[in-house]
């Protein structure tokens, strides 16, 4: 798709500088951008690359426009980054749309299709299930019985739905997400074995929700584990029974999060976050890569950002780390 500097600036409330007509068929680094590539420039850090810069359209932010004449067209923007960001979006859409359903896919007689609803190949939509409008079912996706998903939500391959499962609106799982495999929920016997505790919850996904390649969201013993709207999970993430992560919270890769733990809004969790269960962690909590929560996060702590095992507030962990970086050099 071609799109000129006018339509772009259009777009984004943006001023141009230099050539409306220019137009642009696909995004690049700025460091690698040619005449028929649109960049962006929201680092100073790049912005020396601007002057070099051999593309046909750059997005800039207001604060860092050059103080010299370059061979772009410039669309100045207040947050370059956030444009882009849109930007990249809408050509997504665009491309990856599909519509019609594959004659090599099953849909239970009793299931509820939406208008303009995909469905792939070798995909199986079980008895009961609800799909709304625009959905997006990729290739080999499993949706078990009861389920009900929104519209305009893209299910890439070999996702996973088990039954009685929710999805809202706007979603993206990607390949191989897991939705409503059992709880890990195991009673002791006397005798030494474990005794399977069945798990009669379900999984409840609110609206806009991006879920990771492999990531796995397990189903409740009891009522729902609940992903609150807007949340983003990376890939490889294990979220276990009865949790419930807060809106617009974003978990890095390889983070768990064991049962039954509250989690607040807006928090930050860095890659490989241990998160022990039945705890709470309070809106906005910031955690370094690595941590292990085993407590309770209070308001005043996920304040101050959190690090290290047991996690300890992170300007508290950086004045101890001056310390133990040195104990190797105590020669007694």
């Amino acid at each position: 798709m071609e799109l000129s500097a006018e339509i772009i600036a259009q777009r984004f409330n943006g001023e141009i500088i230099g050539n409306p007509e220019a137009k642009v068929s696909s995004v690049a680094r700025i460091e690698s951008g040619k005449g028929h590539n649109i960049c962006f420039l929201a680092n100073p850090k790049y912005q020396k690359y601007l002057l070099s810069s051999k593309a046909g359209i750059v997005i800039v932010s207001r604060n860092l426009l050059p103080d010299s004449t370059v061979t772009p067209t410039l669309i100045v923007v207040d947050d370059a980054y956030q444009a882009v960001a849109s930007l990249l979006e809408m050509l997504n859409t665009k491309k990856n749309r599909k519509s019609g359903r594959s004659l090599l896919s099953y849909r239970a007689f009793s299931s509820k299709i939406g208008k303009g609803v995909y469905i792939g190949r070798f995909s199986y939509v079980g008895s009961k299930s609800v799909i709304g409008d625009g959905t997006q079912i990729y290739p080999q996706v499993y949706i078990g019985s009861n389920v009900t998903i929104g519209s305009n939500v893209i299910l890439y391959p070999g996702v996973k739905i088990y039954d009685g499962c929710k999805i809202g609106n706007n979603c993206i799982l990607h390949a191989n997400v897991v939705i409503g495999s059992d709880g890990f929920g195991f009673a002791p016997t006397p005798d030494g074995s474990y005794k399977k505790i069945p798990q009669t919850g379900n999984v409840v996904v609110e609206d806009d929700v991006e879920i990771g390649s492999n990531t796995v969201i397990d189903r409740a013993t009891m009522d729902s584990t609940v992903i609150k709207r807007g949340v983003k999970l990376d890939n490889l993430i294990q979220v276990a029974h009865n949790v419930e992560i807060g809106e617009n919270t974003v978990i890095a890769a390889q983070t768990g999060i064991a049962g039954s733990t509250k989690i607040g809004r807006n928090c930050m969790f860095g890659g490989q976050t241990g998160i022990a269960g039945h705890i709470t962690v309070a809106d906005g909590c910031r955690s370094s890569a690595q941590t292990g929560i085993q407590g309770s996060v209070s308001a005043e702590q996920a304040k101050r950002g959190v690090m290290g095992t047991p996690a300890i507030d992170l300007a508290t962990y950086m004045r101890c780390y001056v310390k133990f970086k040195h104990l190797a050099d105590d020669k007694k």
